[in-house]
């Protein structure tokens, strides 16, 4: 038997949960579009809701950090609920009237 070492467990940037290796997205703090770099990993499903509720210029302009994101209303309710599902949690995430009317 061939021993593959595991990697090492992830914890997301925004929740706080393990993630498994699946569901692991690299989130750019400033949007790429933006000029922006510097990544954190979260889950996919915590990255999906971010971009359903915020536009990329809101990214950049105020919510460039995770404590930023996480002061966000909507978001900190999606969090808390987050929080109580396993690690390998999914569902689909749909965009906001607000997000779509905008990048209309």
């Amino acid at each position: 038997m061939i021993h593959t070492p595991s990697l090492p467990s992830q914890q997301c940037a925004l929740c706080g949960r393990a993630i498994p290796p699946a569901q692991r997205d690299a989130h750019h703090l400033i949007p790429k579009s933006k000029g922006g770099r510097q990544t954190t990993f979260m889950h996919r499903i915590c990255h999906r809701q971010i971009h359903a509720l915020l536009t990329e210029t809101e990214l950049a302009r105020q919510y460039a950090t995770v404590a930023a994101l996480l002061a966000h209303p909507e978001l900190a309710v999606f969090v808390s609920w987050v929080k109580t599902k396993p690690n390998d949690f999914f569902v689909g995430t749909v965009k906001s009237e607000r997000v779509r009317k905008r990048r209309r």
